[in-house]
């Protein structure tokens, strides 16, 4: 089937799907830029924290999505409580190499920013790596703008990280 007839669905996460995220990041993330198990470990405490919290207030709701090509899980992103009063967080935006010519990221973030908007923050932010350029393709099409960024070696492999910011207000 052509992409552009592809169906991409998105959904909330089912039973396996949280551990699914933590998996597959420490996989990809492992064969394509060499980060190490820090990294997973990274990603297993930001799963923990919102499956933990995703229904602990009302008043700040969170929420994560699957996309789903053909019926196989094909991406995930996160949108979770900020760091400042306001702010939400786009986390863990994943699309695997089968489905990134499909258009599953970009439908994962515009997601992500609707749910903000919607759920009333004022600003949505992002924490992203200077390796991740496909990603940071899609962040900048969308209006997210730069506000800092600070060399690391977090994952055993020297990167930039990256502090991203979209007002939605």
């Amino acid at each position: 089937m052509p992409a552009d007839q592809t169906e991409v669905t998105l959904r909330a996460p089912g039973p396996g799907d949280l551990g699914w995220i933590v998996a597959r990041h420490g996989v990809l993330y492992a064969e394509e830029f060499g980060w190490g198990a820090g990294f997973e470990a990274l990603v297993a405490r930001v799963i923990a924290d919102f499956a933990a919290g995703s229904t602990a207030s009302a008043q700040t709701p969170e929420r994560a999505w699957v996309a789903e090509v053909e019926g196989a899980a094909a991406g995930c992103v996160l949108c979770v409580r900020g760091d400042e009063p306001g702010d939400a967080k786009l986390r863990l935006l994943l699309v695997e190499p089968f489905a990134r010519s499909l258009g599953v990221g970009g439908r994962l973030i515009d997601a992500c920013i609707a749910f903000a908007r919607d759920a009333g923050y004022n600003r949505l932010t992002l924490w992203t790596n200077a390796p991740l350029v496909g990603a940071r393709r899609l962040y900048d099409r969308r209006g997210f703008t730069l506000l800092d960024e600070e060399p690391h070696s977090d994952w055993g492999i020297p990167t930039v990280g990256q502090v991203l910011a979209l007002p939605l207000r």
